[in-house]
Parts: structure tokens; C-alpha cells; sequence
């Protein structure tokens, strides 16, 4: 999908609300790339953000497609309007096993009150490769400043 701005600062909007993430700091994410219904998060693999097996943790995972989708979808907001995610689906395709991790998110359908977007992680190798690692749907709401308290 195309994007239709509706705030023409969005790239910025995206930023502050991505650092407004303590989170996102903690595993060591890095907001990419942010165009009109697009959003790419980037993170390296470390060995404590793993699970047992030494892949990267399926939270970990969650976390990337939940925020790829939501800026994307924060992209084609109005200014005033926050984000809340309220149902997501997501399939784990092949353990993530290091390197460089991207989170990308893409807009669908952007509703009224509902956006629908799609996001996937993929796992980077050492040549350049891309390997898809899980693919998700994301719901997400618009919120007004009075419903986010």
C-alpha cells in the first residue's frame, strides 16, 4: 500500500515515539527506515536476547513484528493520534540464529479507527543474504490523546 500522509512531520512523530520505548533500548533496536506505511527496525543478534537453544527468543521476535507494523502504521496517523496494538498473528518460519535482524512492517489497509498491517523479520547473513524468519498480521488502533492515559 501507498501511504496517504496525513501528517507531514511523520518521520519525526515515528522517531520520538520509538525512543519513548525503553524497551526498545534495552534489546538494542535501531528505527531503520520510516516512509508513508513502511516502517524497517534493525537489531543485532546478542546471546542475551536468546532463548535456550541459542536462538533468538520468540519474544524477541514478537516485539520486531508488533513495532515494525505499529510505526508503520503511526506513519499515516494524524498528529495529535497515538498507536495500540490490540490483536496480532504470528507465524515463527526458522529460528533466527544471529547476525543482523530487520523487522519490517507494512500498512495494508489504513481505516478509520482500524489499520491492518503486515510485518516480517528477516535474519541477514554475512554475505548479504536475506533469510525470512517469521511473518505476522497486526491490528492496530488509532488512539486520541485522552484514551492513551
Amino acid at each position: 500500500m501507498t501511504g496517504q500522509l496525513a501528517y507531514p512531520d511523520f518521520r519525526e512523530k515515528v522517531a520520538n515515539c520509538f525512543r519513548r520505548q525503553p524497551f526498545m533500548a534495552h534489546i538494542g533496536a535501531r528505527l531503520r527506515r520510516v516512509e508513508p506505511g513502511f516502517c524497517e527496525i534493525e537489531l543485532s543478534f546478542r546471546p542475551e536476547l536468546g532463548q535456550q537453544d541459542d536462538f533468538l527468543h520468540a519474544g524477541v521476535v514478537a516485539t520486531l513484528i508488533d513495532n515494525a507494523a505499529g510505526f508503520a502504521a503511526l506513519s499515516l496517523f494524524e498528529a495529535d493520534e497515538e498507536v495500540l496494538s490490540v490483536e496480532f498473528k504470528l507465524n515463527l518460519l526458522r529460528p533466527v540464529k544471529g547476525g543482523r535482524i530487520f523487522g519490517r512492517g507494512k500498512v495494508l489497509r489504513n481505516g478509520r479507527r482500524l489499520s491492518i498491517c503486515q510485518a516480517e523479520v528477516w535474519e541477514s547473513d554475512e554475505a548479504g543474504g536475506e533469510k525470512l524468519c517469521a511473518s505476522g498480521m497486526v491490528t492496530l488502533m488509532r488512539m486520541q490523546p485522552s484514551e492513551a492515559q
